[in-house]
């Protein structure tokens, strides 16, 4: 029978399950829009617009993810705390490309395995809070949830909820994506040339001199392989990029989420890889709702409070079938914390033989405030968090396969500590963020090496 006139449906779509059956959920951090006519009207925009991402490309992150479980692969997963509408830019989106190619390229250099890179961005305008509302002044106002929602100026004006937001995230979305998509296909990712990847303001880094020496000798290697092949090693001057981001606003993403020919099931076609937040994790919820019917492959943050039959029930739900490549455990502990927290759920996860990917975010558990006001990381605690769950992974049996990291191609000072011993008082030269603070270039780069001196280490070791 041609596949045109095939029975396309879903052949194995979870049990009452539906696009919208996540309503009947409670859902958390979602924002109370003023006008539910308006609310509709714009969904109904939003699901006659053009996806973003396609099937093909979601299906082909889920493989190399799937080959990341097995130790063939490690991913890099980094981007911005939370994009904002003018940030949408060829400088910001180019910088923040060129820091991941180059941490990627560290990476593949030193750990000698291919790099799944997903860029934290092309659709990051949502942000869960910790309170519905903020009081300044005397004035009660909604809380700012990311430019998808509002606007952070504290007016009435600027943080109503305004539906028409989400059409404005969507088109910053599509562009921030065909820029990069051209970018990569112009040869922008070329290994041949990694010295293109240069942030001009970074010249004088401590770290410059052996990040180039680095440059030089893949550089070497390459001319190598061509010399005795006789020929260009063509498929150097691309690579494979994917996209995420925090499925946090639900009508948004569910207006995004389509059936498409020759596949069966549900994509959500907003992202290639949609993750669940530590807020919106609750096993009756709404987002865990939406997430099992999905076929794209997914995360979940798992934060120090998670219990072990918490992580084993929510296996059931998003991967019931064990599906190679569909399941991502980001956990972020903290420094603190994660020699406790984390040893008890890779044993629980590792005895029962499921198949997940382990990633740590050594962010979010990490974040702590100053006295003159500004909310910061150390360096030296991300670092240690990262340490240690090579560590606490290695001592389970279990893999570390990846790292979740929010940064920066802008020379800023949000991060205490790293190659520049960044202090407290440097934060107000170069604090941009608008929710929390992101490792600048160097200090990006500086994770990428440490992760490849644990590794060789561990290696070392073993």
């Amino acid at each position: 029978m041609p596949t045109r006139d095939r029975n396309l449906q879903p052949v194995n779509l979870p049990a009452d399950w539906s696009v919208d059956s996540w309503r009947a959920r409670p859902a958390a951090q979602l924002p109370t829009y003023p006008d539910p006519v308006e609310l509709e009207a714009v969904l109904g925009e939003l699901k006659s617009l053009p996806p973003l991402v396609t099937s093909w490309e979601i299906l082909a992150l889920r493989q190399q993810l799937a080959e990341a479980q097995e130790g063939k692969r490690f991913l890099l997963q980094g981007g911005d705390c939370a994009e904002t509408f003018d940030a949408c830019s060829s400088e910001v989106v180019s910088n923040r490309l060129k820091v991941l190619l180059q941490m990627s390229l560290v990476l593949v250099h030193g750990l000698r395995k291919p790099v799944v890179r997903v860029g934290r961005f092309a659709g990051q305008y949502a942000k869960p809070r910790s309170a519905d509302t903020e009081t300044i002044g005397g004035l009660t106002l909604p809380s700012y949830r990311g430019d998808m929602v509002n606007a952070p100026a504290f007016d009435a004006d600027a943080r109503r909820p305004d539906p028409r937001r989400m059409v404005k995230a969507h088109a910053r979305s599509a562009m921030t994506m065909n820029f990069v998509r051209a970018l990569i296909d112009g040869g922008f990712a070329d290994l041949h040339h990694p010295e293109y990847w240069d942030l001009n303001w970074v010249g004088h880094s401590p770290l410059a001199d052996e990040y180039r020496e680095m440059v030089e000798a893949i550089g070497d290697a390459v001319r190598f392989m061509e010399t005795l092949s006789g020929s260009e090693v063509h498929n150097l001057n691309r690579v494979d990029f994917y996209t995420s981001h925090e499925a946090l606003l639900l009508p948004y993403e569910a207006a995004l989420t389509r059936q498409v020919p020759r596949h069966w099931g549900w994509f959500n076609l907003g992202t290639h890889f949609p993750w669940i937040g530590m807020r919106t994790a609750a096993i009756d919820g709404a987002h865990v709702e939406y997430f099992r019917g999905i076929r794209n492959p997914i995360a979940l943050k798992v934060g120090p409070s998670v219990s072990a039959d918490q992580l084993l029930r929510t296996i059931d739900l998003l991967n019931p079938d064990d599906e190679p490549g569909r399941l991502t455990f980001i956990h972020r502990m903290g420094a603190a914390a994660i020699a406790e927290r984390l040893p008890p759920l890779l044993d629980a996860v590792r005895r029962d033989g499921r198949r997940v990917l382990w990633v740590c975010d050594p962010m979010h558990g990490n974040t702590e405030g100053t006295a003159n006001g500004y909310k910061t990381r150390r360096f030296s605690n991300i670092g240690s968090e990262l340490e240690q769950a090579f560590d606490l992974h290695a001592a389970a049996g279990t893999r570390l396969g990846g790292v979740h990291l929010e940064l920066t191609g802008e020379d800023v000072t949000e991060c205490m500590g790293g190659a520049r011993d960044l202090t407290e008082t440097d934060l107000e030269r170069a604090y941009r963020s608008t929710v929390d603070p992101r490792l600048n270039y160097e200090q990006s780069l500086e994770v990428a090496m440490l992760i490849v001196r644990k590794q060789a280490t561990l290696a070392a070791c073993g």
